[in-house]
């Protein structure tokens, strides 16, 4: 048993959906089997984004992935959550003063998947086909590399989006391999996506959990459960898109493996929402620094006209 911190009870916040409470679940399982005799109350809070859900509005013209992070960030401040639990795309890439990432959990699938209404893969579904996502970084994949697709926004949970395919909606949609995996619904996927083929959002497979900047004793709680190759990868792949300055509206793509023990290869991409610019980068070294630097080639070569005319 380790020392440390106090056997005390702590607030853990999520969102109420099937695949924010598993993967809290998973948090609290690390926590409690590094922290034996820790008590974890799970608080669901509903936020603006899950308010949203059935507007059908897409997610970047309403207010992007805060919508989904301010309440359980507020819950911190006011004291009622000692821990919010995220998907760490989910998170928006400049942390607030008095909120911090304190842990970044063992990485899962960071791959894309198709779910189709007839099995077919993504190079097997017909012209037309009508093929749903929220994300702009997987639908200007998807027009440049199915340019024949008819892409058009879904919202909703992952269960809601595989039943609005089966339902005749949507001949197929791209979700996360790993809310899939999560969730074992690894039946209904049609085609896993090779990172080649769909390169995956910054911190996709990643859980971060948040606590209060300067809380010692959480802190340390968490640090038991923080993962340093995931760590090292999603920093550099935030660092990426935050040197961008694309937010979440913006499609921006980053995957990052580790190379031995101190640096990452990251590739990056920022597309035009049509899928014909496509400015890609590639190179290695320490986190931070690889994901900065890329983004400035990334900008020089191009990025920077296209995230304008993005922005409007």
């Amino acid at each position: 048993m380790r020392s440390g911190p106090p056997a005390e009870a702590v607030v853990v916040g999520t969102r109420r959906s099937a695949l924010a409470q598993r993967q809290t679940a998973r948090v609290v399982e690390l926590l409690e089997a590094a922290w034996p005799g820790l008590s974890c109350e799970v608080r669901p809070i509903v936020t603006q984004g899950d308010r949203t859900q059935a507007s059908e509005q897409p997610l970047p013209e309403i207010g992007g992935k805060g919508l989904f992070t301010a309440e359980l960030e507020q819950g911190l401040r006011d004291g009622g959550l000692d821990l919010a639990v995220h998907s760490l795309k989910d998170l928006p890439t400049e942390d607030p003063l008095d909120v911090t990432i304190g842990a970044v959990c063992p990485r899962d699938d960071a791959r894309d998947c198709l779910v189709s209404r007839d099995g077919s893969t993504l190079a097997g579904l017909a012209d037309g086909a009508v093929v749903g996502t929220s994300s702009l970084r997987r639908s200007a994949q998807l027009h440049a590399f199915r340019p024949g697709l008819d892409v058009r926004s879904i919202r909703g949970n992952v269960d809601t989006r595989i039943r609005k395919v089966h339902e005749g909606a949507f001949e197929g949609t791209v979700l996360a391999a790993a809310g899939i995996l999560r969730l074992g619904l690894e039946d209904e996927v049609s085609e896993w996506l090779p990172v080649e083929a769909m390169l995956p959002a910054p911190g996709q497979g990643a859980l971060g959990v948040q606590c209060r900047t300067g809380d010692a004793r959480v802190l340390e709680l968490l640090a038991a459960i923080d993962d340093p190759a995931a760590r090292a990868t999603t920093t550099s792949e935030r660092a990426f898109l935050r040197a961008l300055g694309g937010g979440c509206a913006a499609p921006v793509a980053a995957h990052a493996g580790q190379v031995g023990t101190e640096a990452v290869h990251l590739v990056g991409l920022v597309l035009s929402p049509d899928g014909r610019e496509i400015v890609r980068v590639e190179g290695e070294g320490a986190a931070e620094d690889v994901g900065e630097r890329l983004a400035r080639e990334a900008l020089a070569a191009g990025a920077d006209r296209i995230l304008a005319a993005v922005r409007g």
